[in-house]
């Protein structure tokens, strides 16, 4: 593994230039009456964001914001079967010399931008809270890493990246806090590499399987209990996202090559498949023009371009719903729940079979907790790894504390 490389974002004009034509030409579907959001982004909403990227969104601006904002690096990652990778991350360290290593581990349609309102909370020191060092990488093929060249990249594959980024870091012993994508790369990280390097993780995205026949009492439990209205919400979340939200995960888990044609051709295909899932998957977040267009730009201008993430679920798709097939780690995991997350199970089923040390429920929030409800995820991070809490000096010799 190389030395890290400091890191800024530097667009190339010609790629500015490339989108502003692009974005000139676009050519816009005609529209049911009264649809709303029915059937997916309004076409007022797609020609005002259209019209703004093209036309007075100041890319260069929130650019230099992210390079002044985020210390960022870059370094090889070697990949047992696929050479070296050139990963991109974000690493800041608390002033606390004992604060805790996390490694933060997002996933799709979400970038590194997702640690911003988490950074300054989560390296902060205190004698009231822990304190973490903070590693935030791109996934491969997402933001600024480089993707895989060849197929087979799967969840041992971006397991083993982000470990070996912290081991690279000099973090032989850390945590980690992850959700969507990030809960299943950081739950691999537990089975393959708990214990001895990986000492607890923590989730917002907390998914099981429900109890079955073959553990009779739980069955039994399972069909007697009845529901609370939380987990009545829940289930509905849970049925009204497989039902009316969920076709994205079928394209892009069979033929993602086929979306990839016009997402990188088109700026307003990716603007509309992205825009879609930043609205309904949050909690009532006010989304401003330019914020969502700097997330999506994020991906437009992606080092393996805007066609590349979206592979991930075609590479590790028999992983998603096979939770129950393998075996479940057993260091201190924790999870918070936010009631506008996309599959909200009944909490007793992750605990069934996890070694679940904390749960935190909240009132508000939705898929992208760390940045729609930074706080409140802060705060259940902390509650975790304080004193007197379940997983307090989980890390030998650095406990979070002065």
């Amino acid at each position: 593994m190389s030395s890290e490389t400091p890191f800024q974002i530097n667009i190339p004009d010609e790629k500015l230039s490339i989108l502003r034509a692009k974005l000139e030409l676009a050519t816009f579907p005609d529209e049911l009456e009264d649809i709303g959001w029915n059937h997916g982004p309004p076409l007022a909403d797609m020609k005002r964001l259209t019209e703004r990227w093209r036309n007075g969104y100041n890319w260069r601006k929130y650019e230099k914001e992210l390079n002044q904002e985020l210390p960022m690096f870059t370094r090889d990652i070697g990949v047992d079967g696929f050479g070296a990778l050139n990963i991109h991350y974000v690493h800041k360290k608390s002033k606390t010399v004992d604060a805790i290593p996390l490694l933060f581990c997002h996933g799709w349609p979400g970038s590194f931008l997702e640690i911003r309102g988490m950074l300054s909370l989560l390296t902060a020191s205190s004698p009231e809270h822990p304190s973490f060092h903070v590693v935030a990488l791109s996934l491969p093929g997402f933001g600024f890493s480089e993707g895989a060249h060849k197929p087979g990249f799967a969840l041992d594959q971006y397991a083993e990246v982000a470990h070996k980024l912290m081991i690279a870091l000099g973090y032989n012993e850390y945590v980690t806090q992850g959700g969507d994508w990030g809960f299943l790369i950081t739950r691999r990280m537990a089975s393959k590499y708990g214990g001895k390097h990986h000492k607890a993780w923590h989730t917002n995205f907390p998914m099981a399987d429900p109890p079955s026949w073959k553990s009779p009492l739980s069955f039994l439990s399972f069909l007697l209990t009845p529901w609370s209205a939380e987990e009545k919400a829940g289930l509905e979340r849970t049925a009204w996202y497989r039902t009316k939200s969920s076709g994205y995960f079928v394209e892009q888990s069979t033929f993602p090559q086929t979306l990839a044609y016009g997402f990188t051709d088109s700026p307003v295909a990716l603007l509309g498949w992205f825009y879609e899932k930043l609205v309904i998957w949050t909690d009532d977040h006010k989304w401003t023009d330019d914020e969502a267009l700097t997330w999506i730009s994020i991906y437009w201008f992606s080092r393996a371009g805007p066609g590349a993430a979206h592979r991930i679920y075609s590479e590790v798709h028999g992983d998603f719903y096979n939770l129950g097939r393998t075996s479940y780690p057993t260091i201190p995991m924790g999870a918070s729940y936010f009631p506008k997350e996309l599959l909200l199970l009944p909490s007793a089923w992750l605990r069934r079979l996890n070694n679940v040390v904390i749960e935190s429920h909240h009132k508000s929030g939705g898929h992208f907790a760390a940045y729609e409800r930074p706080e409140e995820l802060v705060e259940d991070v902390r509650k975790m790894f304080a004193k007197g809490g379940p997983a307090f000096a989980i890390v030998p010799g650095r406990s979070g504390y002065a």
